[in-house]
């Protein structure tokens, strides 16, 4: 298959790491659909696509609502026929110490960051087997390997992610479907601007590499598991981290 072709959809790619896996895919002319609430910036990123001589489209996109995705896939196929690459990206986080940690919060974080990913990839599934051939890099976070105290639910939600990726990945192996995951670490997003100058620097002095990684750095991987260089590659999960956990 070229790789023009090709066709990926990556969940809450309007900014941040899904912006940078979205135009990291975009330079090897694989057409985008950028999935996301977030009309404004989503529309941002879809002129940078397109400003790179990249196809793309915008599908509005809840993660949590089964509709919404079956709607974003049906768009995305009546686009192009097909779907080759599912990047399940979208993730949120509501951090309180579990004592303070209600279920309103709990809900919200394991219902984007695990239940969206359950969601579409069920979805995408049957495009992926009509076809005989898919990717769906899952992005989890090293926080569900290793546990940060404030995060019970959106470590639970990333930890839930690594095991459904290993599942999977074993059910769909045989259709030339691989299913693996990247584990950031701290990567200059809002998330990590947002912390205290005090924390960054604590931070900064545990990761090996010296430095925060950047969405580029994880754009990086993410493009190789959806090459055809890692079609014997499946069930993993890869850390983006500078050496943090390892």
């Amino acid at each position: 298959m070229k790789q023009e072709t090709r066709v990926a959809l990556i969940t809450g790619a309007a900014r941040g790491i899904g912006r940078s896996i979205a135009l990291r895919l975009a330079r090897d002319k694989i057409r985008i659909a950028i999935g996301d609430l977030m009309l404004e910036e989503g529309e941002k990123t879809k002129a940078e696509i397109e400003a790179s001589g990249a196809e793309t489209i915008f599908v509005p996109l809840n993660v949590t609502d089964e509709n919404s995705a079956k709607d974003a896939i049906a768009e995305v196929n009546e686009r192009w026929g097909r779907i080759d690459i599912l990047v399940n990206n979208a993730g949120i986080t509501r951090d309180k110490l579990l004592l303070r940690l209600g279920q309103e919060d709990w809900d919200a974080v394991l219902n984007v960051n695990l239940k969206g990913a359950y969601i579409c990839s069920r979805a995408v599934l049957p495009t992926m087997l009509r076809q005989r051939c898919g990717r769906i890099v899952n992005i989890a976070s090293v926080v569900g390997i290793v546990g940060n105290p404030g995060q019970t639910n959106y470590a639970a939600s990333k930890a839930g992610l690594i095991g459904f990726t290993k599942a999977l990945a074993r059910e769909v192996a045989t259709r030339n479907i691989t299913v693996n995951a990247v584990a950031p670490g701290y990567i200059t997003t809002q998330m990590v601007q947002k912390l205290p100058e005090e924390v960054q620097k604590a931070v900064l002095a545990q990761i090996p590499a010296g430095r925060f990684g950047t969405p580029e750095d994880v754009a990086g991987v993410v493009v190789f598991l959806c090459s055809d260089d890692a079609s014997y590659v499946t069930g993993h999960v890869i850390n983006i981290d500078g050496g943090l956990v390892m």
